[in-house]
């Protein structure tokens, strides 16, 4: 099995499904955790020297964020509960710790990286979580930027992305690992798919102009893939409709990415 992919096991006595620190990664910056937590049960995190944003993917919870009480966080029961709700988050600067207190089974993914700057802690309600579309036909697919380049943040991008099953998805394939800014920015990114029905699978590639990298992964529910580096499409199978968070972050907090040239021609 690549490294680059990391299976969902299911929750672990505590709760947590994926942990995936910088080291372990072999990257700079992005961190993400992904915890299942039945009702009643708590999540207690100190505050340190990064920033995160608490994405409640399913589920509400009772959230706390050193001396802010953010009341009921959350709405939805899963990303596939109706027409594509839009999420509740909360982004916690750096030296920002948090509680959590589950209200009724909830998935919460934790995002993470370096922090920095002056930031208060904030609840993002779902009205505050732009929705768009991109693509045309089969490359169709639906955005909720949840923590975009224009929000308040040191680091951290945030966006979820519906994908109708036999659609692809981060396509024409684009990369983002080159500081070159105005025309790209690095950064480095993981996705946590979510598929329904749950049997089904996608396919992610992962692969550079000279193929030194290049991995095609089945994807199945719950599993977390990391991008660090390489141009990196995505396809929903037939009959599946898929869910992806991507957590994005590094040197500078801008999504700039340079088109595969062979497939460029794509865009029109």
């Amino acid at each position: 099995m690549s490294e680059l992919l990391r299976r969902n096991r299911g929750p672990d006595d505590r709760g947590l499904v994926h942990r995936l620190t910088p080291e372990e990664a072999g990257w700079s910056y992005v961190g993400f955790e992904l915890w299942r937590l039945a009702p009643g049960r708590g999540l207690e995190v100190a505050g340190d020297g990064r920033e995160r944003c608490l994405v409640l993917i399913g589920g509400r919870a009772r959230v706390r964020g050193d001396g802010t009480d953010f009341g009921t966080v959350g709405a939805r029961r899963s990303p596939f509960d109706g027409d594509r709700p839009r999420p509740h988050a909360v982004y916690l600067p750096a030296g920002c710790g948090f509680a959590l207190e589950a209200l009724e089974e909830v998935e919460l993914a934790v995002a993470s990286a370096p922090g920095g700057g002056d930031f208060r802690p904030r609840h993002i309600r779902p009205e505050e979580v732009v929705a768009s579309v991109r693509g045309v036909g089969t490359n169709t697919r639906y955005i909720h930027d949840i923590l975009p380049e224009t929000a308040p943040a040191h680091a951290l991008l945030v966006v979820e992305v519906f994908t109708p099953g036999g659609h692809w998805s981060s396509y024409p394939p684009h990369k983002h690992d080159r500081d070159a800014p105005p025309a790209e920015s690095r950064l480095e990114e993981t996705y946590y798919h979510r598929i329904h029905p749950p049997r089904g699978f996608a396919f992610q590639r992962i692969y550079t102009d000279a193929r030194d990298l290049d991995v095609t992964l089945t994807v199945e529910d719950g599993d977390l893939v990391l991008v660090p580096r390489g141009y990196h499409p995505v396809a929903a199978a037939h009959g599946y409709d898929l869910y992806y968070l991507n957590v994005m972050a590094g040197p500078r907090r801008i999504w700039r990415f340079t088109t595969d040239p062979a497939h460029a021609w794509l865009l029109g």
